[in-house]
């Protein structure tokens, strides 16, 4: 669990992911050699923040976006979200400026956000939530697990990986904005006509802890049913625990995969957490677990 406790230390709020792209890619150099297959890798200013990773002959893509949710600093004191943080009075906030390291209290009033901060703060500074790691026998609990842990799922997913792309993308939790840059890459190089999205999804009276990696059939948006019945049979062949999700709201990359001029399925395959978007995510060891067995298990399969 080492690299994700390092993972979780990044910041990376969107917009501001060149700290976490840079460690990834630290990342990557150092373990590349002891994987089954070294990639090709594809990053820079050409791809912003992004990194793809191309492995042998690939048939399937595997995304996941290396941005989080947070706050920007206004003026007066103010702050604007950044995505959907959620937003209670109290909240420890941590970030630095040109004259020094933040470190502040949230203050929600009428509805209007503010900071406590002792002197101004540069406008447009990034502010996050601060880091609170704990992991018992059952659960690990910090800020960010949405979406640290799919990061650490594809980078598990590369250590055996023969045939695939694996991508890391930025902009997800405000709008979204680098996927089609990155699919029109992927496509014009060495297309793919098939994609999962490993993210992260919630705890709802249908999906629970400890009960496997949530397979999702539809959030807001709807992924061809076709490519979705091939997705749960494998699953199912696996025997790796999963749930189906089904809900009507939310999103991933795989809206801008949806609505982009190609011809790629995609699917959502996630583990659930409780206290999305805020200090507190929890998700269930044992569906972490399962999650990443799972991409590896159908990026190898699909």
């Amino acid at each position: 669990m080492k690299i994700l406790h390092h993972l979780l230390k990044q910041s990376s709020v969107s917009g501001n992911e060149s700290q976490i792209g840079q460690f990834l890619l630290d990342t990557i150099e150092q373990r590349k050699n002891d994987w089954k297959v070294c990639p090709q890798i594809y990053s820079g200013e050409d791809f912003h923040d992004c990194i793809l990773l191309k492995f042998g002959n690939p048939r399937t893509a595997l995304f996941a976006h290396m941005d989080t949710i947070g706050f920007m600093t206004r003026y007066e004191n103010q702050l604007i979200p950044v995505g959907g943080p959620e937003t209670e009075d109290g909240m420890l906030l941590i970030g630095e400026d040109e004259l020094g390291p933040i470190e502040c209290r949230l203050k929600v009033e009428n509805d209007s956000l503010f900071h406590d901060f002792q002197r101004p703060i540069q406008p447009g500074t990034y502010l996050s939530f601060a880091q609170n790691i704990r992991v018992d026998g059952e659960f690990i609990q910090a800020a960010y697990l949405d979406n640290r842990l799919g990061l650490f799922t594809a980078l598990q997913v590369c250590e055996n990986l023969e045939h695939g792309w694996v991508v890391f993308s930025t902009y997800e939790e405000h709008g979204g904005g680098s996927m089609p840059f990155l699919l029109k890459f992927i496509q014009e190089n060495h297309p793919i006509r098939q994609a999962l999205i490993a993210d992260i999804t919630w705890v709802t009276e249908g999906v629970v802890p400890h009960e496997g990696v949530a397979i999702s059939i539809r959030d807001r948006y709807i992924p061809r049913r076709k490519f979705i019945d091939r997705v749960i049979a494998l699953a199912t062949q696996s025997k790796i625990p999963f749930q189906l999700e089904v809900e009507a709201s939310g999103g991933s990359d795989g809206r801008e995969i949806q609505f982009s001029p190609y011809p790629i399925d995609w699917c959502f395959v996630g583990a659930a957490e409780d206290n999305v978007h805020s200090p507190d995510e929890k998700v269930s060891l044992a569906d972490l677990d399962s999650m990443i067995k799972m991409h590896q298990y159908l990026m190898k399969h699909l």
